[in-house]
């Protein structure tokens, strides 16, 4: 049997994308945005400033949960996750090739 062929615009070929300038700045970006929400969300939950927010003043049970030390780890733990993220994306801004060096 044949296999059903795909519309124009999807077909698989073997060139390499043309990455641009600002495919590069896009994931420096993204770099930069998620290891500082990192940082953020690994330090803040154990600053004096945690308590001093809308969060503190609701009801007493979800004042416990947000003065609990296992729920400043999970916050924490999220910070380490966007740290992790933050350097897998530095590793893949290596996939952009160079340019050719006929072109200029």
């Amino acid at each position: 049997m044949k296999p059903a062929p795909e519309p124009d615009g999807l077909q698989h070929t073997n060139e390499r994308l043309a990455y641009r300038w600002y495919h590069k700045l896009a994931s420096l970006l993204v770099v930069i945005f998620c290891f500082e929400l990192g940082v953020f969300l690994l330090v803040f939950p154990w600053a004096s400033d945690w308590d001093l927010n809308y969060f503190s003043s609701l009801p007493i049970w979800a004042s416990a949960i947000w003065a609990s030390p296992y729920f400043r780890g999970a916050i924490s733990g999220l910070g380490a996750l966007n740290i992790y993220v933050s350097f897998l994306e530095v590793f893949r801004l290596r996939r952009f090739p160079a340019p050719p060096s006929g072109l200029s």
